[in-house]
């Protein structure tokens, strides 16, 4: 039993029960040890996931990158933000357990750092760059976050989110665009992502300081 396979088994429990039944003492039922053993290795449920959030964002790195070493600083932002969606959609309620974790070492920065270097580059100042990369990355993280609230599981949606029971509660006199606006907000998340991060990406510029 070490930290690693504590934590490839965290993971694995995160995608049956998520984050909220996630505890570490139905981590060592999982692994058929006593939760002193875990608690050995991890002092709290906090600790673990700062582990597996870490290893979530390493292992989704590599998809952070465009395919290809493109020169437009506007390719490698773009990659960011879509690898970084797909890199929490990965695991069920990825996005929560990343959102305000520490990590635990620098193989997701390195990435981060190749990203800021060729947005740097191109004229942006240090804090144009860092700026603009983390308000990627916010908006990535509380986007993921909502959208798996509405499909805790791929292509298995909340009731909670049911379309056309949002808008029977809507008076199409009162609220005709909100009425609209439902399968925009609450289906086909994808493409609202993408059209969200070039907005973004369409309105960032190197600018004098």
């Amino acid at each position: 039993m070490n930290r690693d396979r504590v934590a490839e088994a965290g993971l694995k429990l995160l995608n049956e029960v998520g984050l909220e039944q996630l505890t570490l003492r139905l981590l060592g039922s999982e692994l058929k040890v006593q939760a002193a053993t875990i608690y050995w290795h991890f002092k709290s449920k906090q600790e673990l996931i700062d582990e597996m959030a870490t290893r979530v964002l390493a292992e989704g790195a590599p998809q952070m990158l465009p395919g290809r070493d493109a020169a437009d600083w506007r390719v490698w932002a773009t990659a960011y933000g879509t690898g970084l969606r797909q890199t929490l959609l990965a695991y069920r309620d990825g996005a929560r357990m990343v959102a305000g974790s520490h990590l635990t070492d620098t193989t997701y920065m390195k990435t981060a750092e190749q990203v800021a270097a060729k947005i740097h580059d191109k004229g942006f100042t240090v804090r144009q760059t860092a700026v603009l990369m983390s308000t990627i990355f916010n908006y990535t993280q509380s986007f993921v976050m909502e959208e798996q609230a509405v499909f805790p599981r791929p292509g298995e949606r909340s009731p909670q989110y049911d379309i056309e029971e949002r808008n029977a509660r809507l008076d199409p006199k009162e609220f005709p665009l909100m009425r609209q606006a439902g399968a925009i907000l609450f289906d086909r998340y994808e493409r609202r992502y993408k059209e969200g991060l070039e907005l973004i990406v369409r309105g960032a510029a190197p600018q004098q300081d």
